[in-house]
């Protein structure tokens, strides 16, 4: 028998902000997000799914329709609590798109990018202080961090610091951050004629913060590969990932 990911406070706590939801208390509910879970986790096919956590196709279809109403990323949003947002850290980080996630008969932007090296997605992060996902977006592998990062700066709760890498050296950008009321913490790069001075190098170090997130996230096999058609449903998956990181907390 696979094993379980959660405990039972674990459990306990999810069941409740599901509940909150509008999701159903089936006697099964528990085996059914057990099951999401383990194919989060090893990657398999929804029909390679062990018969411990019931038919797969019922499993598939409560996670498609759960995606599909974006139940899973209320979870994601039910379980942040009283965030760090003294700092906050951003960045991009991209993961391989198998063949099996391209030819999707109904969604116009898949969020599939193609390239020399092949299909790609990419997925956008920000993290609080403690380093603990608080708003993500999914692209084609292809967008530019730059590109995206005004919509995901927007969404974001205020913190006094904004930490990016010089992939985010812009100047739009700094602007944007500053009328938040935030301080951009972003190097620029060695071609710049205004140069670093004033750059909080102590600062910048702990943007280590966000790469740890994605480190963490792959650790699921469906994220650092991502097998899903639709664009939804891979969201889906990086939130229950980030949820999962909160669960402790």
């Amino acid at each position: 028998m696979p094993r379980q990911l959660f405990t039972d406070e674990y459990w306990n706590k999810l069941k409740a902000i599901m509940l909150s939801l509008g999701i159903y208390d089936k006697p099964s509910l528990r085996q059914t997000v057990e099951g999401i879970f383990y194919r989060m986790r090893v990657g398999c096919p929804w029909r390679d799914l062990p018969a411990t956590f019931g038919k797969w196709n019922a499993v598939y279809k409560r996670f498609n329709a759960w995606s599909l109403q974006e139940k899973l990323m209320g979870i994601f949003r039910g379980l942040i609590v009283e965030p760090d947002l003294e700092w906050t850290f951003i960045d991009g980080s991209i993961v391989k798109a198998h063949q099996h996630s391209s030819g999707a008969a109904h969604e116009q932007d898949a969020a599939i990018g193609k390239s020399v090296a092949g299909n790609t997605t990419k997925i956008h992060m920000a993290v609080d202080a403690c380093g603990l996902p608080i708003h993500f977006s999914v692209t084609g592998g292809e967008v530019h961090d730059c590109k995206e990062a005004p919509k995901l700066v927007a969404k974001l709760p205020l913190a006094n610091y904004t930490v990016a890498d010089k992939g985010y050296d812009s100047e739009p950008l700094r602007t944007q951050i500053r009328e938040k009321g935030s301080v951009p913490i972003i190097p620029r790069k060695q071609n710049s004629t205004i140069g670093n001075d004033g750059m909080d190098w102590c600062l910048y170090k702990y943007r280590h913060l966000v790469e740890n997130v994605f480190a963490r996230l792959k650790h699921f096999r469906a994220i650092a590969t991502r097998y899903d058609k639709l664009k939804r449903n891979f969201e889906s998956l990086v939130a229950l990932a980030c949820a999962f990181i909160w669960l402790p907390m």
